[in-house]
C-alpha cells in the first residue's frame, strides 16, 4: 500500500521544487499561524500554495479538502495570480468522482476561479502533476 503524505511532507517538496525552479518562497509558518502554506514569487507570477495531507478516514479528507479550496480562493484577495491546491497524489483517484458528484457546480467553480488548481505530489518520486480544476470534468 502507497504511504500517505502528510501536509508536511508536501510542503517540504514543493518548496525544494519551487527553490530549484527559481522561486522566491515564504518562510515556513509556525504552528497556529494564518496565511498561506507557501507564497511563491518569479516575475509577475505569485503562487499561492495550500497543501493538505492524506488521512486514512474519508471523511476526514472531505473535510481537509473543502477546507483548503476555501483557505485556496481566499488568497486572490491577497494578490494571488495562481491559487494552488497540493495534494498527495492519492487523491487524484477520487477527483473525477467528487466532480461527477457536484456536476455543473464543479465546472461552475473552475469558471469562477480561473486561478485554481491542483497539484498532485508524490513525495516518494519526488515528483508531482499540475491540473487546471475543471480538467476533470462532470458526467
Amino acid at each position: 500500500m502507497a504511504q500517505k503524505w502528510t501536509s508536511a511532507q508536501v510542503e517540504n517538496y514543493l518548496r525544494s521544487t519551487l527553490s530549484k525552479s527559481g522561486f522566491d518562497l515564504t518562510p515556513p509558518r509556525e504552528n497556529g499561524e494564518t496565511g498561506a502554506d507557501i507564497i511563491a514569487r518569479k516575475g509577475e507570477r505569485a503562487l499561492f500554495f495550500e497543501a493538505i495531507g492524506y488521512k486514512q478516514s474519508p471523511p476526514a479528507r472531505s473535510k481537509d479538502f473543502y477546507e483548503v479550496f476555501f483557505r485556496a480562493i481566499s488568497r486572490l484577495r491577497k494578490g494571488a495570480t495562481e491559487c494552488i491546491i497540493a495534494l498527495p497524489v492519492q487523491f487524484g483517484v477520487g477527483l473525477h468522482q467528487r466532480a461527477s458528484q457536484y456536476g455543473v457546480a464543479w465546472q461552475r467553480l473552475g469558471d469562477s476561479f480561473p486561478e485554481l488548481s491542483v497539484w498532485l505530489v508524490n513525495v516518494d518520486s519526488a515528483s508531482h502533476t499540475e491540473h487546471e480544476w475543471n480538467e476533470w470534468g462532470y458526467k
